[in-house]
């Protein structure tokens, strides 16, 4: 027995205070002297033997009641055993591993073998629960004591293409322990990989009163060799242009050879041969594709396959495509930006676009409409016919490019297009300042994405604009607003605040002016910046939000309709849980093949070690009783200040019948 708040054991001192009432105030009669008693009725006296007992009756009720109440409030608490809280039963949880690497050899197999043995054992008194575990927890039933329904489930857990995770697992077990109110007893079906253990060794701890229990498939590392990695490009423009890098991981192994092989459409299309030293990396490069039109499934595999097969290989996706041609308005008179611009636009590694430069004389009778992308560098004037063909082509989705000039801003108080004020020319003074420096630069957005290096760029004239409705992407120091975006009808217009020549400024000179080109004309054309190849449990995009209510069609790998009707329709996002590749067919009509691989981090079959699991099946005893050497049953703190409390309760009833009974002796007495 022990005391949850003993602190309020020092109430017990109160009973003092009764001590006090009985032997310290006790009534004493003073004699007096009195002339005849013939006078007084005769009449028989309580014994002082008798009135000495009730007094020490209610000394006694007194006493007790005030030591009651202090052991109420001190809330006493005895040990119990948790099963013999729960009358002996106890759930029994079956935690089998269905992650990627139980894909090897038959451990998925033999998990559920050993599972089945150890439920033809189970108390029958017992209750059981069956799950499966990788980088999610699939509970598979509701605790039950039917035999057949637990095999069942054990036999309905399926493979899956996910990282395991010990962390989930755990947190599954302390939810199970705190709803079950009884013991837990899991056995854990796993090849024990070590990589599935979390980083944080609390994330493994387990609930109170719950034992955990080993059936490893696996008792040593296997060597194993992976594709690990394999850098592609999502979109094929130019096949004399591709270059793809696949890296080749050891994983426990000796040095090996192994042939790395390239395949399109499940061809085969180019090999090379590298030297894997032991324990490490290898990279195979391939400098050309010729994949045909369309969307493409692309594969890099090892050879000869090993033990295990499943991760000798890595699926990514590419679409072959023409390059998107971009109209470059320019004037005549000032060609350096389009120089400058078509020279960023050719060193780009993707050769996305194609320049289509024009003056402005020359695009009076063109149609922005055939084109991706418009850009107007620096012009002086529009004319008529083209200037109103521009806003409908932005109002109906198209994109537009605008670099502010000297020209521009000594013809137009309102940018065309664009829609804003221009507020100020501002140049650069020996006076003050010599130049401007970009101070702010928004990483987030998709035009400059991974390009924030401007720190050392000087501007030496800027055309200041009213924002007005547009995002500001970049600042200078002046706070003059430097790149612009406007989302106009269905269309969209980045308004840069300079030009592109090195006269304005000196952009053009700096590695940076590259990547701004490439990823401004990719941003405006619509190119998601998407990756050639998903891991398992990633989220993919299936519609924005101005496609609500387009129904989206995808099928998984096996060739099966991974949405519901209500999804396809709803949707926003879809985990990618299959390893291979989804058909997607998206609300504005465009197809997509999503290629999704396994995390490489399965393909470590190291296991843990034994004092790993050691401490992590002693996270759930901190409630075991110490003095019962090998016994696992847990121990729980069962309350019993309300009994006391009512003890108390009783005591104080009878004090107060006992109390009115020494009033009445007394009044007789008087």
């Amino acid at each position: 027995m022990g005391f949850l708040a003993p602190w309020f054991l020092a109430g017990a001192f109160a009973v003092g205070l009764p001590i006090w009432l009985h032997l310290l105030k006790q009534h004493k009669t003073t004699p007096l002297p009195f002339s005849s008693l013939m006078f007084f009725e005769k009449r028989t006296q309580s014994s002082m033997k008798h009135r000495r007992l009730k007094y020490l009756l209610l000394f006694a009720l007194r006493v007790a009641l005030l030591i009651l109440l202090a052991l109420a409030f001190a809330n006493p608490f005895i040990n119990t055993s948790g099963a013999a809280a729960a009358g002996g039963k106890k759930l029994v949880v079956f935690a089998i591993d269905n992650s990627y690497s139980m894909r090897q050899g038959g451990r998925f197999e033999q998990a559920k073998r050993d599972a089945q043995s150890v439920l033809s054992s189970m108390n029958p008194i017992d209750s059981g629960v069956v799950l499966g575990f990788g980088s999610g927890v699939q509970i598979m039933n509701e605790a039950t004591m039917d035999r057949p329904a637990l095999r069942g489930a054990i036999m309905a857990i399926q493979l899956s293409d996910s990282r395991g995770s010990y962390a989930e697992l755990s947190r599954s077990l302390r939810s199970l322990a705190q709803s079950a109110k009884m013991p837990v007893e899991a056995h854990l079906f796993s090849d024990m990989q070590k990589s599935s253990w979390p980083s944080n060794y609390a994330d493994a701890r387990l609930g109170e009163g719950t034992t955990l229990k080993f059936h490893p498939v696996a008792d040593k590392r296997l060597p194993n060799f992976a594709v690990e990695t394999v850098n592609s490009p999502r979109r094929i423009y130019d096949p004399k242009k591709v270059r793809i890098q696949a890296t080749i991981s050891g994983y426990g192994t000796p040095a090996a050879s192994k042939k790395v092989v390239l395949a399109l459409n499940g061809k085969e299309v180019a090999s090379k041969q590298v030297e894997v030293p032991a324990g490490g990396r290898a990279t195979a490069e391939f400098l050309t594709l010729d994949a045909p039109y369309g969307m493409n499934k692309g594969e890099i595999r090892i050879e000869p396959a090993d033990d295990f097969p499943q991760d000798d290989h890595l699926n990514f996706s590419a679409e072959r495509a023409d390059p998107r041609h971009i109209l470059f308005v320019y004037d005549a008179s000032r060609p350096k930006g389009l120089i400058y611009y078509k020279a960023a636009l050719d060193a780009s590694p993707d050769a996305a676009f194609t320049l289509d430069p024009m003056t402005i004389d020359q695009v009076a009778n063109v149609s922005p409409s055939k084109f991706s992308v418009v850009v107007l560098s620096d012009v002086s004037s529009l004319p008529g016919p083209f200037e109103i063909a521009l806003d409908k082509y932005v109002a109906s989705g198209g994109a537009v490019m605008i670099a502010l000039g000297r020209l521009s801003a000594s013809v137009h108080s309102k940018v065309p297009v664009f829609g804003e004020n221009v507020a100020e020319t501002k140049y650069a003074s020996r006076d003050t300042e010599r130049f401007q420096t970009p101070t702010y630069v928004d990483p987030s957005h998709a035009a400059i994405q991974g390009n924030q290096q401007w720190d050392n760029v000087k501007f030496y004239q800027s055309i200041k604009v009213d924002p007005g409705k547009s995002k500001v992407v970049a600042r200078l120091s002046d706070e003059t607003p430097l790149l612009l975006d406007k989302k106009i009808g269905e269309g969209r217009v980045l308004l840069f605040a300079s030009t592109f020549d090195n006269i304005s400024n000196d952009f053009p000179l700096h590695p940076s002016f590259v990547p701004f080109v490439a990823k401004t004309a990719s941003y405006l054309a619509g190119l998601e910046e998407g990756s050639p190849h998903y891991l398992t449990g990633s989220y993919i995009e299936l519609r924005s939000a101005t496609e609500q209510g387009t129904t989206v069609e995808v099928l998984d790998p096996s060739g099966k309709r991974a949405l519901s009707l209500d999804e396809a329709a709803k949707a926003q996002t879809m985990m990618l849980t299959m390893e291979g590749f989804y058909d997607i067919r998206r609300p504005n009509g465009r197809h997509e093949l999503v290629a999704v691989n396994a995390d490489r981090r399965e393909s470590d079959l190291d296991v843990l070690p034994a004092e790993n699991l050691s401490m992590w099946e002693n996270t759930g005893q901190a409630s075991v009783n110490a003095g019962t050497a090998g016994d696992s049953e847990t121990v729980n703190k069962r309350s019993f200040w309300w009994y006391v409390l009512l003890a108390a309760l009783a005591l104080a009833v009878a004090e107060t019948i006992v109390g009115n009974q020494h009033l009445s002796v007394d009044k007789e007495a008087a």
